[in-house]
């Protein structure tokens, strides 16, 4: 599987170099590094449409994580570079789906695919809120 790297609207690209501490004992990267770079780019996508974690605190909710699924298909290697994309495809009322390509750039091959289903919290007491229509508005949801 091989992946187009045209700029896409919606679409957030978080590079990353892969280094030796994210190595195991089969000499690639353990599978635990990608779920970690999804979660890196999901943040480093709400930073840069505005919402640092600052932001979220003022809201007195935020983002946590519901599910995770991970398909990978080829290894990543040390000293190889990579991409991370990711987009939302899904808003809902107290949901978001956000979707994830890692991709090394070097020869376009598809790593891994992910997903994660985020549900929206209340910072104290950790229970289900609604998405301001201010955080709703500022993630388009892509259809990929």
């Amino acid at each position: 599987m091989t992946a187009d790297l045209t700029a896409i609207p919606g679409v957030f690209d978080h590079p990353h170099g892969v280094t030796p501490d994210e190595i195991d004992e089969l000499d690639h990267v353990n599978n635990l590094h990608y779920l970690a770079w999804t979660q890196t780019a999901a943040k480093a996508h709400s930073v840069a449409l505005g919402w640092p974690f600052a932001r979220y605190r003022e809201l007195g909710a935020t983002w946590v994580v519901r599910a995770h699924a991970i398909e990978y298909l080829r290894p990543a290697r040390l000293g190889d570079a990579v991409v991370v994309r990711t987009w939302v495809t899904e808003m809902g009322k107290i949901h978001s789906l956000r979707r994830y390509e890692i991709v090394r750039p070097a020869d376009r091959a598809v790593l891994a695919t992910a997903e994660t289903r985020w549900v929206f919290v209340k910072i104290a007491g950790q229970s289900l809120a609604r998405v301001p229509e201010e955080l709703r508005a500022a993630f388009p949801t892509v259809a990929r």
